[in-house]
């Protein structure tokens, strides 16, 4: 069996895209996904399948949750390697994740962005706010946090033409730990 990690972009944010976690387990288990451990309701997933192949699953996930829910979702759908990798990379390595962890984010990205076009955010960059292009990713640090900051996920999908979901890196060092635990 391989492990992934998948995060859903979108569900239980004001309301809309409603999902509760036990039922999102067991559209995973109805999928073939196997020692499916959800964590917070925005749609964060660690699970095993026998597939090797992310966008096979990711694709098969998607149409599940439409035809459950009659709405779709992103749904990206990493390695446990991959997603740790992506973690262990990010810049912000002065920052004390216990206390800041809510102010650094790692957008992953649906595809990879020119580095050229990172520019078009220049503009709503505010006095403090970070971002360093890695990849399929883009790290941001807000010490203002999200809410206050013009750097939302729509306007980074819109001005870098990709869909993105973002969890904060004390969210993104959970998913590992549990990724770890589960391996154990």
């Amino acid at each position: 069996m391989n492990r992934y990690i998948s995060l859903l972009r979108g569900i239980n944010v004001s309301g809309q895209k409603k999902i509760k976690m036990t039922d999102l387990k067991t559209l995973y288990e109805q999928q073939g996904c196997q020692n499916v451990i959800t964590y917070i309701q925005s749609g964060n997933v660690v699970f095993e399948h026998p597939s090797e192949n992310t966008h096979a699953i990711k694709e098969k996930l998607e149409a599940a949750i439409t035809e459950k829910y009659q709405f779709s979702v992103y749904v990206d759908v990493l390695t446990v390697d991959a997603f740790e990798n992506t973690f262990n990379k990010q810049p912000f390595t002065k920052i004390d994740i216990e206390s800041e962890g809510n102010k650094a984010f790692i957008m992953f990205l649906s595809d990879k962005v020119d580095p050229e076009k990172i520019s078009l955010l220049t503009p709503f960059i505010k006095h403090g706010e970070q971002l360093v292009l890695n990849e399929n990713c883009l790290y941001t640090f807000l010490p203002d946090g999200a809410g206050k900051s013009k750097l939302t996920t729509n306007l980074i999908e819109n001005k870098l033409d990709v869909t993105a979901t973002a969890r904060n890196l004390k969210t993104v060092r959970k998913l590992c730990q549990l990724a770890e635990e589960a391996n154990e």
